[in-house]
């Protein structure tokens, strides 16, 4: 009896699944006659997503959530929580050794430049945290908990906000503070800390002043397309929800390229500089392997935001391509405050004695004091390192 009823009553059921140009799907017609066949009675209207005809959105795509765009969220959280936790545990050894220092004098030489360290692991934790807003699950649910939703206007603020921290202030003051450290570890006496800060934020201004003028103020952009100056696009899933994804425009693209041309020559000269001046194999492993990392760090955050823009960004590929870079930067920054930071205030305590317990005995701690002087002149010369 329920197939005459199907029989009575074809064009309800079937013509919501027909293609555009008339033909019937047979598999999703088999499916009906199998529900039937169960004792369900079939609805004669089309399934309760909220299909919608894409080809009048213009300026949207198709969004979706599939499993490996899941993943590539859920491992760019991962690796920005480790960041986090080395950002937080090289500011608490920084804090640490220079406390100690006002107690030890033979430490105040590996304090130096305490405040450039600083500075630098304090631009890493800001990156990471940067990082976290940029994606858009988080933006929506957690960067307001007390606000129901956000606009798209607000997030497409956001996400120029995010661009210009990112590309404008964070990774270029990184690279220069970096930089700096490098070069003066081969100085005999090292400048004064703030003059250090104040410079490195001076060399970082002109791309900070160029990515806000290219992200908030494009010239022409009536006449250019989207992908020129465009920071976010608007993105649609299958229930109608829109959300806003966050992109890399060609403007900012060629400033950070450019720059980053500059800052690899630089760089490689430094280093050039540094490795015929230290004796220490240790030291010299130290640099290798800073600037192998650097070196391949920088060319595939290049090469990632230009692959970029061969897919949309709900595409697999494209998920993929914003994930190596974020992991070529992170690695990058974290071998850094490694070799730059945790190691050189490790062998400072080592070199002082805090990693044993003090003896009481003053024999033993002028035998500290002396291993310790004795430590502190073959790093004299590379101080940074």
């Amino acid at each position: 009896m329920q197939f005459v009823i199907l029989n009575q009553h074809p064009q309800p059921l079937i013509s919501p699944l027909r293609h555009r140009d008339g033909r019937s799907r047979p598999p999703m017609r088999n499916l009906l006659h199998m529900q039937a066949d169960d004792g369900a009675a079939p609805s004669p209207y089309p399934s309760s997503l909220n299909f919608q005809d894409f080809d009048s959105l213009s300026g949207s795509f198709l969004y979706s959530v599939p499993l490996p765009k899941i993943v590539f969220d859920l491992a760019t959280l991962l690796f920005i929580v480790a960041l986090l936790i080395l950002s937080l545990f090289a500011f608490s050894a920084i804090f640490y050794l220079h406390e100690r220092s006002r107690r030890a004098h033979h430490l105040q030489h590996f304090t130096s430049l305490w405040i450039v360290r600083l500075l630098l692991v304090s631009l890493v934790l800001l990156w990471a945290i940067n990082e976290i807003v940029r994606l858009p699950f988080v933006r929506r649910k957690y960067l307001y908990p007390f606000q129901q939703s956000m606009s798209l206007q607000q997030e497409a603020s956001i996400c120029k906000l995010n661009l210009v921290l990112s590309l404008g202030f964070l990774q270029p003051g990184f690279l220069m503070t970096l930089l700096f450290l490098v070069n003066v570890s081969i100085k005999k006496k090292n400048p004064n800390c703030i003059w250090a800060i104040i410079s490195v934020l001076l060399v970082s201004s002109p791309i900070l002043f160029l990515q806000i003028f290219f992200v908030y103020f494009t010239p022409f952009a009536s006449k250019l397309p989207k992908f020129m100056y465009a920071s976010s696009v608007v993105s649609t899933d299958l229930q109608g929800e829109k959300m806003v994804l966050c992109t890399c425009p060609f403007f900012s693209w060629l400033i950070y390229g450019g720059f980053s041309v500059a800052y690899a020559v630089a760089f490689s000269v430094s280093c050039w500089r540094v490795m015929a001046f230290v004796i220490n194999k240790g030291i010299a492993h130290r640099i290798n392997v800073l600037a192998t990392t650097v070196m391949v760090a920088m060319p595939a955050q290049i090469i990632c935001l230009s692959l970029s823009w061969l897919w949309m960004p709900e595409n697999d590929l494209y998920g993929a391509a914003v994930l190596t870079m974020f992991l070529s930067v992170a690695c990058c920054m974290a071998v850094a405050v490694v070799l730059l930071v945790v190691k050189p205030i490790q062998e400072a305590l080592e070199a002082g004695g805090e990693c044993c317990q003090w003896s009481s005995d003053e024999s033993s701690r002028r035998r500290l004091a002396a291993a310790a002087e004795e430590e502190e002149e073959e790093r004299e010369q590379e101080p940074g390192l």
